[in-house]
């Protein structure tokens, strides 16, 4: 059972594929393009934008590449901010790799362990994509299936900026910003840069060599 793996974007995806792996955004047919006007709600923020000194809490993800700190928007997304927090204080991602890898795209981890077994979690979560975050390089977005309001644990860091997964309305909800990197993107750039291919139950774009997460710790 894949629920939580490749997400949607029913356009870009084939129904086969997409039922095969199931919780992180679409791969785009080709580089990603700027979205249409209508795609990104008019009082868009970038994450960037809503305050370096507001007390935000932070993430560390130990790697096997390096360290990699995210800090989190709970005025924009309280609900997915608290869920995130409760599996990082619950150790969950400790020995869970990032499994897919897409350059000039996006990198996906958070839900299956260095031998390719998904994780159980709790229960799904609300989307809340709808609030004024956009999915530009550098941020922390949800994964999930072709449910909008099926994220669970799974997470992704934009390598570019992709608006298109930016929510629209209630026929397309998007993908929920709830955090950014603000230190060691230079390490998610080197994840991008790994050599992948299909491995175990994933079709494609697992990493050769295991991108592990060793420890994702709360700091100050």
């Amino acid at each position: 059972m894949l629920k939580q793996l490749l997400l949607v974007l029913a356009f870009a995806i084939s129904p086969a594929f997409a039922a095969d792996q199931a919780a992180a955004p679409a791969k785009p047919v080709t580089a990603p393009v700027p979205a249409k006007a209508v795609a990104k709600p008019a009082d868009a923020t970038k994450p960037a934008d809503t305050g370096k000194s507001t007390g935000n809490p932070k993430v560390k993800f130990t790697t096997s590449l390096g360290n990699v700190t995210v800090e989190l928007y709970p005025d924009k997304a309280p609900k997915t901010v608290e869920n995130f927090l409760q599996y990082v204080k619950d150790g969950f991602y400790s020995g869970t790799v990032f499994h897919r890898v897409i350059p000039s795209f996006m990198v996906q981890g958070g839900g299956f362990s260095k031998d390719l077994q998904q994780k159980r979690t709790r229960a799904p979560i609300h989307n809340e994509a709808n609030n004024g975050l956009s999915n530009l390089r550098g941020t922390l977005a949800m994964a999930r299936t072709g449910d909008p309001h099926s994220a669970s644990a799974q997470f992704f860091v934009n390598l570019v900026d992709n608006q298109r997964l930016d929510y629209v309305s209630e026929a397309n909800w998007g993908y929920c910003v709830y955090g950014k990197v603000v230190a060691g993107m230079d390490v998610v750039d080197k994840m991008a840069a790994a050599p992948t291919g299909p491995q175990g139950p994933l079709p494609s774009d697992v990493p050769t060599t295991p991108i592990v997460i060793e420890k994702a710790e709360l700091v100050k």
